[in-house]
């Protein structure tokens, strides 16, 4: 008789652990230029191998090399960094703001600023984002976007245009194509498809771009968003955002050691990319394929952005628990502000000096934001919306009910 082996549960092991030095290898980097570019009405089968190794297009000496390289003007590349700086800024004063105890907390995006930055670029008015609460970038790089206006929803001040609904960092913004962000998981990406659905069924142009963590790929409305993304030919962008930590979970937990998140897609018949997520010029690229798949009606498009979580989860949260500290310096992908800098100097369309004055210029203009915000009132003070406006915008005419129950309040 045969004799089995007990069975064993097979359980991810940390990347991490304080002291421990992270393990890069399995990214598996390509040369910069090298990987493919297909045509857009490729099919899911035909980038099985995009899903496996990642689109690279600044090289070591930050030129622009290969297929994928997109060609973007100065002014183009000027307003990607700033728009990257400005997030990066925006990010480091609330930090100090929550730590004032001014909100409850904040979310940073620091090292991710890229993908939002380029992203935002290749979308069109009318188009709409369905973000986790990581995407601030997408917001910042819009120049009508107020940023007075993201700090008072932060701080849930008296001029909140949430009116107090929303946690820090959920904003929404629909006139700037932002869905309403949720802090449930998954729950945006079965959305976006949904509204992208019935953009089709209007007949309209615009499309829907999707947003989801490498840790939120493991709740079912992720694979429900996939199927049905597929099953109808949906104009929208998938966009997983693999920063390599959920929380204080490698990404191995979600199932990363496996295989690539990007190729989930494929297995589901959506053609996917894997993209170096550091890199402004590849996700500018890969973000305008997809997007112009999308218009044309050849159905939606999978992007995994590898990148790194360099901050904390949240300012709730002590990175130092469950990885070394030095694990950012020592990602392969390096610094995506760095990265595009190189890239501008080497053109001849941009220095030292001048980046150093746009750093002071943008932390002043977010250091006259904040004041203009606080003039609202902030967490310490108590100048928080009025509770009349807990009956504002329920109905479109107030019910008899509901009037009673206000006049009872008193407001």
């Amino acid at each position: 008789m045969s004799q089995h082996q007990p069975l064993r549960l097979h359980v991810p092991e940390p990347s991490a652990r304080p002291g421990c030095k992270t393990d890069f290898s399995y990214l598996q980097l390509s040369p910069a230029g090298s990987v493919r570019r297909p045509p857009l009405d490729c099919s899911a089968a035909d980038t099985g191998d995009l899903a496996q190794d990642l689109i690279r297009v600044l090289d070591e000496q930050g030129r622009a090399v290969g297929p994928w390289a997109p060609h973007l003007s100065a002014d183009s590349l000027r307003h990607g960094l700033r728009a990257m700086v400005k997030t990066r800024a925006f990010d480091a004063r609330m930090l100090v703001a929550q730590r004032q105890k001014k909100m409850s907390f904040y979310m940073q995006s620091l090292g991710e600023e890229a993908i939002g930055a380029a992203h935002a670029q290749a979308l069109e008015p009318g188009d709409m984002c369905f973000p986790t609460y990581r995407q601030q970038s997408l917001l910042l790089s819009r120049e009508d976007v107020p940023m007075e206006e993201l700090i008072c929803q932060l701080m849930s001040n008296e001029a909140d245009p949430l009116k107090g609904r929303q946690l820090p960092v959920m904003y929404s913004r629909r006139a700037s194509g932002f869905f309403s962000v949720s802090g449930n998981l998954a729950t945006q990406f079965i959305q976006a498809v949904g509204w992208a659905m019935a953009s089709a069924i209007k007949g309209d142009t615009h499309i829907a771009s999707a947003w989801i963590g490498d840790g939120a790929t493991a709740e079912a409305d992720f694979h429900t968003a996939l199927t049905f993304a597929h099953v109808y030919r949906a104009p929208v962008i998938l966009n997983i955002v693999n920063n390599q930590w959920a929380i204080s979970s490698f990404q191995a937990i979600a199932g990363g050691e496996a295989t690539t998140f990007a190729a989930r897609g494929v297995g589901c018949g959506i053609v996917s990319l894997r993209v170096d997520g550091n890199d402004f010029l590849a996700v500018h690229a890969a973000s305008l394929w997809a997007a112009q798949r999308a218009r044309a009606n050849l159905g939606p498009t999978l992007i995994e952005w590898v990148t790194y979580r360099a901050g904390p989860h949240s300012t709730s949260d002590d990175p130092s628990k469950y990885r070394p500290a030095d694990d950012w310096q020592r990602f392969p992908l390096g610094d995506p502000v760095e990265r595009l800098k190189a890239h501008l100097v080497g053109l001849g369309e941009w220095s030292q000096a001048w980046h150093d004055a746009l750093a002071m210029e943008l932390e002043q203009d977010v250091a006259a934001a904040q004041k203009r915000a606080e003039s609202h009132g902030t967490l310490l003070d108590g100048r928080v919306p009025s509770a009349a406006t807990i009956f504002d915008e329920v109905y479109k005419d107030m019910p008899d009910h509901l009037r009673r129950q206000r006049q009872e309040l008193g407001v």
